[in-house]
């Protein structure tokens, strides 16, 4: 059984329900809903307390302070990690992995429900939890149909920290075979590097030219990265 060192009943500890009533993030959201509450409180309420000499909200700072209180980098901290921070244990741990991983599968699951791709942030809601923090480059396609149905989302290529293969005919025919009338192309940048390289930009251009011979267009291509992106067709160079 899974159990936490931090958990065991102590009269010292920093429990929740020992604060005043107006630092109590649960009552906090009870009367002024979410947006009243920092990051390190919303974590404190997943956390339920804190340790002999800190508060749980005070174990939430110091958790983000390890992040540069950046809620993304804390999202890909690993389990092991975790345990390094003073009154985080595994199931504290698991339930903060949980939570983070909820909220990747719940932008996934807007964009996968309605089964539209409308715009680039609908394509960056469905991919960025693919492949923003993978140590290689994969090559994803996002088919789509006339009304912007989605139709298909296919992995063309797996690479290296800096580069992947990509078939052009190998999409196209794969277009044809859905009957797609638009496609957007993705794929990531492990070193964080937004801009495009040169290969990625002719890349971009031969298959915006290739597609269109077919009647088909290519709608985007977007770099994803852990953090942001690029879309080729937001900085006009598409």
């Amino acid at each position: 059984m899974i159990h936490d060192q931090e958990c065991e009943a102590s009269p010292l500890k920093l429990t929740i329900p020992d604060w005043a009533i107006q630092d109590r993030p649960r009552e906090k959201y009870l009367s002024s809903g979410f947006s009243s509450l920092s990051d390190a409180e919303l974590i404190a309420i997943l956390l339920r307390s804190g340790t002999k000499s800190e508060s749980a909200v005070g174990v939430a700072r110091n958790l983000l302070s390890t992040c540069n209180n950046n809620l993304n980098q804390l999202s890909e901290t690993h389990f092991n990690k975790l345990l390094k921070i003073n009154g985080i244990g595994k199931v504290k741990a698991i339930t903060l992995l949980v939570a983070f991983e909820l909220g990747k599968r719940s932008r996934v699951a807007i964009v996968e429900q309605k089964r539209k791709i409308i715009n680039t942030n609908d394509l960056v809601n469905l991919m960025q939890t693919k492949n923003a923090c993978l140590d290689y480059e994969e090559f994803w396609v996002i088919f789509v149909n006339q009304g912007s149905s989605l139709l298909g989302v296919v992995n063309f290529g797996r690479g290296g920290l800096t580069s992947t293969s990509v078939d052009i005919r190998l999409i196209l025919m794969k277009a044809l075979e859905l009957k797609a009338t638009g496609l957007f192309i993705c794929h990531n940048h492990p070193s964080g590097e937004l801009h495009p390289s040169k290969s990625d930009t002719a890349l971009t251009t031969q298959m915006k030219e290739a597609a269109r011979l077919l009647s088909i267009q290519l709608l985007d291509h977007v770099i994803i990265c852990k953090e942001n992106y690029y879309s080729f067709l937001e900085n006009e160079i598409l």
